[in-house]
């Protein structure tokens, strides 16, 4: 079953409007939705590697845009839900401090964030519930998320058919990794 899915990701990974489904999902990726743009993209680069710097540009554009609606939604969400709710339990004060803990490490919270497994979003809604200014959310979103997509667009192109024989070879454990990495960084984000 994992190879059918994996060849039908490879086919799909060529169709004519990848570009556009991975624009898609890494911007959804970034605000609401939870699974990271590299299923999409690590297949078209193995797929079409002379295009591995406009895909990890398309990543890159996509996933910052939706970094700003999940800014957004923390923005407001915060603003119409959470704050009535905190000052009716007196904890608006307390929220203040997390703001002002969260913005003083903000530049390094969205770095580590957009270049590991830890989910975006979490961060980008943190950005926002906190007013960390924007003009630093964005440069930093850009940062992290390009440096991402074009070290992961780079590696596959250099290495790109290796890379491909071993995962066709060991699919069921790439799965099996991503899947840890991908659980491990919700878990993460719950705890931390």
């Amino acid at each position: 079953m994992l190879h059918r899915l994996y060849d039908w990701t490879m086919r799909m990974a060529d169709h004519p409007r990848a570009l556009w489904v991975l624009a898609l999902v890494a911007f959804v990726e970034s605000s609401f939705f939870p699974i990271p743009p590299d299923v999409m993209m690590v297949p078209m680069i193995l797929a079409r590697p002379t295009r591995a710097w406009l895909i990890a540009l398309v990543a890159t554009v996509a996933s910052v845009l939706g970094g700003l609606l999940g800014y957004a939604i923390g923005m407001f969400a915060f603003e119409t839900i959470g704050l009535p709710i905190l000052q009716s339990l007196g904890k608006e004060a307390a929220m203040a401090e997390f703001a002002v803990r969260f913005n003083d490490a903000g530049f390094w919270a969205v770095l580590g964030a957009g270049v590991t497994p830890f989910p975006f979003k979490v961060i980008t809604i943190m950005s926002g519930v906190t007013a960390m200014p924007l003009p630093l959310f964005v440069l930093t979103a850009v940062l992290a998320r390009a440096l991402r997509f074009f070290v992961v667009a780079a590696l596959l192109y250099q290495f790109g058919a290796p890379i491909r024989d071993f995962i066709e070879r060991r699919l069921g454990l790439v799965t099996l990794v991503f899947f840890v990495l991908l659980l491990g960084g919700f878990y993460l984000a719950r705890f931390l």
